[in-house]
């Protein structure tokens, strides 16, 4: 089987990392399927999410891993790993306990554009948790 066809339609596990050796992956909530936030792998952070089942993630902006949930207790359970089908995004199937965002919410998708702007946006949840008694 050809290379592309092979990573398209075959079934080998070839995660495609970018220049900067990362690889986007969304987490989404396996029992409602809201989306909760988007983060990026690297190889490790795969590796490790891989082996232990809780969802490892690599910080671009303190280039380091983090185990998700680490300091907040706010942990993703891996259900299932969805693979696009050119293998360079990820679907993080987890189960979840409340506020998976670092500013209290359940998602770090908690606001969206007001239908009648183009530049303002609109609160469409509210807080679960308040991070000031969870990061200290």
């Amino acid at each position: 089987m050809a290379a592309g066809k092979n990573i398209e339609e075959g079934l080998e596990f070839i995660p495609k990392f970018d220049d900067n050796g990362l690889i986007t992956a969304i987490a989404q909530d396996n029992q409602t399927g809201e989306i909760l936030m988007v983060a990026y792998m690297n190889r490790q952070a795969l590796d490790l999410t891989i082996s232990t089942g809780y969802a490892t993630y690599y910080s671009r902006s303190r280039q380091e891993l983090w185990k998700k949930g680490q300091k907040s207790g706010h942990v993703q359970k891996v259900e299932q790993i969805l693979v696009d089908c050119d293998q360079d995004c990820l679907v993080l199937k987890v189960t979840v306990d409340s506020g998976q965002c670092h500013v209290g919410y359940q998602s770090c998708f908690y606001r969206a554009l007001d239908k009648n702007s183009n530049n303002k946006l609109e609160f469409i949840a509210d807080r679960v948790y308040n991070p000031k008694d969870t990061y200290t």
